[in-house]
């Protein structure tokens, strides 16, 4: 299986890269994947912005439409949204100034990643930051 993004790489997105990630897919619908995620990516100190064409407030953070319209940097950009449409996101993720890209487990877009790494961002494919965070230590 391959990796996509190293030990090394993931250390550093969790821990050094910043604290603020949007999370492209996060709704009130406390079912999905994203919406656990958050939860616990909060327990560890981020700042949780979620990103849906709904713009909800989701765990009593303001959500916004898109990534162009959080009026604020953003670190992290964690992405719950299918492989298809992964590759647009990542492109936003440049775009609005990102320091990494967090492609959640199942989502897997080689030509974004390496559009993404050359644009020099670190980024993560086929992951989850919720499990890999508690492994830290």
């Amino acid at each position: 299986m391959t990796r996509y993004g190293d030990e090394a790489t993931v250390r550093e997105i969790l821990t050094g890269t910043g604290d603020t990630w949007a999370v492209v897919g996060l709704s009130t619908n406390t079912a999905r994947a994203a919406h656990g995620v958050a939860r616990v990516l909060q327990r560890y100190g981020k700042r949780v912005v979620p990103v849906h064409p709904k713009a909800e407030t989701v765990l009593g953070e303001r959500g916004y439409p898109s990534l162009a319209e959080i009026p604020f940097p953003v670190d992290v950009v964690d992405v719950f949204v299918n492989s298809a449409l992964a590759g647009e996101v990542a492109d936003q993720a440049v775009a609005a100034g990102a320091k990494a890209v967090w492609f959640q487990l199942g989502v897997i877009d080689e030509a974004a990643y390496e559009r993404t790494r050359a644009a020099g961002l670190a980024m993560v494919m086929d992951r989850c930051p919720a499990i890999e965070i508690p492994l830290l230590g």
